[in-house]
C-alpha cells in the first residue's frame, strides 16, 4: 500500500511515523509445561502513516486490536512482525537500552487518567519527572518549564502541589497530555483519551489537543471507539477488524461514502439528532470471530450481509479504490492505474 503525500500550503510534509505490516501475536499456552496451543492474532498485518500536523483516527469495535496496535508502535509490546519507521528511523528491532532517545519523539496519552498517574507523587513531580530522567532540566529550569506546562494544558499553577486524586477527571487528563508534552515529542499515540470524560470536558480536552497539534505540528495516532470524536479530530481514519486495517481514507471521504461493509455497519449506528431524519441501521448478525482463530479469506465475511465465495477463500488485499481512499474488500474494483 503507498500513500501519497501530505501537502500543505504547496509544501509536502514529513512522514513522523511509518508502520509496514506491523503485526503482533499473542502466544497462548495451556498444560503444565506451558506449551504452546496458538497465537491470539491482535495485530496482523497494519500498514499506514502519519504526517507532521496530522491525526490518524483509529476506530473499531472493542477487541479489534486498536489498542495493541497503539502500544506495539510505541514498543510497549514488542512487535511479532513488520517494520516501525519514526522520522525515518527503523526502531522495530532497537535494543531497549537504546530506545531511550526515540521515546522523547513519541508519548502516549493513556485511557483512564487516574490509573496512569502516579497517586503518590505530587502533580508537578508528575510532569517534570520525564525532564529529570532524561536529562533535559533540573532545579529551577525544571520548575519553570513545568510551570509553563499547566499554564498551557489549563491547569492552575497552585495545583502544582497536590495530588493526581485531588484533581477531576478533566484535569486528571490534562495532566496527563501536559506530561506527554515535556518531552516535546513529534508523535503522540492517545488511547481512547476522552472515553471516561463526561461530554462537556471531551468536548474540551478535543480542542485543547487540536490547539497543541496546531502550535506544535504534532502528529497524533487517536485511538477511540466514538465516530463522533474521530470525525472532530481526526485527518484521515483507518477501520479496524479482528487486527486488520479494512478501510483507510480522508475523513469526508469515509463520512460520505464508505466503501467496506463493515464501515458501512458502523456509520449506520452513529445516531442523528434530527428526529425527523429517518437511518436505516445496518445489523450485523452473528459475533465477532475468535481473534484465536480467525476466519479464513476476508475475515468479516461471516458477517457480511454481500459476501461472495471468493470472500470465503481469499484474503483481500487493502488497495486503492478511489484517489487516497483504501479498502480491503472483493466487492471494490482498484483504482485504474495511470
Amino acid at each position: 500500500m503507498t500513500e501519497a503525500p501530505q501537502k500543505e500550503n504547496g509544501e509536502a510534509r514529513r512522514v513522523v511515523l511509518r508502520v509496514q505490516d506491523l503485526a503482533k501475536h499473542f502466544p497462548v499456552r495451556d498444560g503444565l509445561f506451558g506449551r504452546v496451543s496458538g497465537h491470539v492474532y491482535a495485530v496482523d498485518g497494519v500498514s499506514f502513516s502519519i504526517h507532521e500536523g496530522e491525526t490518524l483516527g483509529v476506530v473499531g469495535e472493542s477487541g479489534c486490536g486498536k489498542s495493541t496496535l497503539g502500544k506495539t508502535v510505541l514498543r510497549l509490546l514488542e512487535p511479532t512482525a513488520g517494520q516501525i519507521v519514526l522520522r525515518g528511523e527503523d526502531i522495530t528491532r532497537t535494543p531497549e537500552r537504546h530506545l531511550r532517545a526515540q521515546r522523547r519523539e513519541m508519548q502516549m496519552i493513556f485511557q483512564d487518567p487516574y490509573a496512569s498517574l502516579n497517586p503518590r507523587m505530587r502533580c508537578g513531580d508528575i510532569v517534570g519527572e520525564p525532564l529529570a530522567i532524561h536529562g533535559l532540566a533540573s532545579g529551577q529550569e525544571k520548575d519553570d518549564q513545568v510551570t509553563s506546562l499547566f499554564e498551557r494544558v489549563g491547569l492552575r499553577v497552585d495545583q502544582k502541589k497536590r495530588y493526581p486524586h485531588q484533581l477531576s477527571g478533566g484535569q486528571r487528563q490534562r495532566l496527563g497530555i501536559a506530561r506527554a508534552l515535556a518531552l516535546k515529542p513529534s508523535l503522540i499515540i492517545a488511547d481512547e483519551p476522552v472515553s471516561a470524560l463526561d461530554v462537556s470536558v471531551q468536548a474540551q480536552v478535543i480542542n485543547l489537543l487540536k490547539d497543541l497539534q496546531r502550535d506544535y505540528n504534532l502528529a497524533y495516532l487517536f485511538v477511540s471507539h466514538n465516530l463522533a470524536v474521530v470525525e472532530h479530530i481526526s485527518h484521515r481514519i483507518a477501520v479496524m477488524y479482528l487486527g486488520k486495517v479494512v478501510e483507510l481514507a480522508d475523513k469526508r471521504a469515509l463520512f460520505a461514502s464508505p466503501l467496506h461493509p463493515y464501515t458501512e455497519a458502523l456509520l449506520s449506528a452513529v445516531p442523528v439528532a434530527d428526529p425527523r431524519v429517518k437511518k436505516e441501521r445496518i445489523i450485523l448478525r452473528g459475533d465477532v470471530p475468535s481473534p484465536m482463530n480467525p476466519p479464513s479469506g476476508c475475515a468479516f465475511h461471516t458477517r457480511c450481509p454481500h459476501v461472495k465465495d471468493i470472500c470465503r477463500v481469499e484474503t483481500p488485499p487493502l488497495r486503492e479504490v478511489t484517489a487516497g481512499h483504501f479498502a480491503a474488500c472483493h466487492l471494490r474494483e482498484p483504482a485504474a492505474s495511470n
